[in-house]
């Protein structure tokens, strides 16, 4: 129930005394916050076709700042007469769009305002995202962490280098509950034991692995990725609006999950992240580099998989 995510992110905020993780950085005084870097940015290829670039470097980490752009964009695509298409890529070398930020205190994220489906901010924009009368396409290179991987699950269709790219669910391992909607996505799409695999494990899977589950439409070699998202994507864009629009609607109706299933998912995420010891294996993580560090960010499952119970 809505009533129930709002009672849970206010109970949220008062218990973790407005900070996820213990001794990490607090909000600067207002008269210090600068105005937020652009992390994503729209580069309108024609009117029906657009390009989303994720842009936050040098991990492409998603936070609470990148929630209201992402937001205004989400917007345009739904919004806009005359789009068909979207693809989200990456503009960071070597990374698609990974983790939540685990530096702001939990009450920058717990203190936005719910979304227009009555949904928190982030599984609000991916439903939307889903529900939205327009083909999204990801180009996955690099990693696709975390965040990055739900917002891959919401979106229609997803293609990946077979070189580059890596796609995870790794919060298993620092004892949190993924909070972007995979529980509630993964099984219909790749069936309950590998989507099990996926969440469990906590495991990195490479560009073949992942087309063989089905977590990806195909890997294709790194060379033939551009060319192959840009045309397929050109060729919908001369598509009919509305036609597309109700196909995408048609399958939508019998293929996805609930708003209920995807609001537990992040219930069960901001109980996980206020958990003594998802705390304490987010601290071990973040004094081992994560966030700072190219080979924690690169090796996430070899790292958890070292922390001390």
């Amino acid at each position: 129930m809505v009533t129930n995510w709002k009672r849970s992110l206010l109970a949220a905020a008062l218990l973790a005394g407005g900070s996820a993780i213990p001794a990490l950085s607090q909000v600067p005084p207002a008269s210090s916050v600068s105005a937020p870097k652009q992390e994503v940015r729209i580069e309108r290829r024609t009117p029906q076709y657009w390009r989303v670039i994720l842009d936050n470097p040098p991990f492409n980490i998603f936070g609470p700042e990148t929630i209201p752009q992402l937001q205004a964009v989400i917007s345009q695509i739904e919004t806009d007469p005359n789009l068909r298409v979207v693809v989200f890529e990456s503009d960071v070398p070597g990374y698609f769009l990974t983790h939540y930020d685990f530096v702001p205190p939990l009450s920058a994220t717990t203190g936005l305002p719910p979304g227009r489906t009555g949904l928190p901010p982030l599984p609000d924009m991916f439903v939307r995202l889903t529900r939205a009368p327009v083909v999204s396409i990801v180009e996955i290179r690099g990693r696709a962490t975390g965040v990055g991987s739900e917002l891959s699950l919401a979106s229609d269709l997803r293609f990946a280098s077979r070189e580059k790219a890596i796609l995870s669910q790794w919060e298993v391992g620092a004892a949190l509950v993924p909070g972007g909607g995979p529980m509630a996505r993964l099984p219909r799409l790749i069936g309950r034991g590998r989507a099990l695999e996926v969440l469990l494990s906590g495991e990195d899977l490479d560009g073949d692995l992942a087309e063989r589950y089905g977590y990806v439409n195909r890997s294709l070699p790194d060379a033939q990725l551009d060319p192959f998202v840009d045309t397929l994507a050109r060729r919908i864009a001369t598509f009919d609006k509305q036609t597309i629009a109700d196909i995408k609607r048609l399958v939508n109706d019998t293929s996805l999950p609930s708003d209920d299933e995807i609001g537990a998912g992040w219930d069960a995420f901001i109980a996980s992240v206020q958990r003594p010891q998802a705390q304490k294996r987010v601290t071990q993580l973040m004094g081992l580099g994560l966030q700072r560090t190219p080979d924690v960010e690169k090796r996430l499952p070899d790292y958890t998989g070292k922390l001390s119970p």
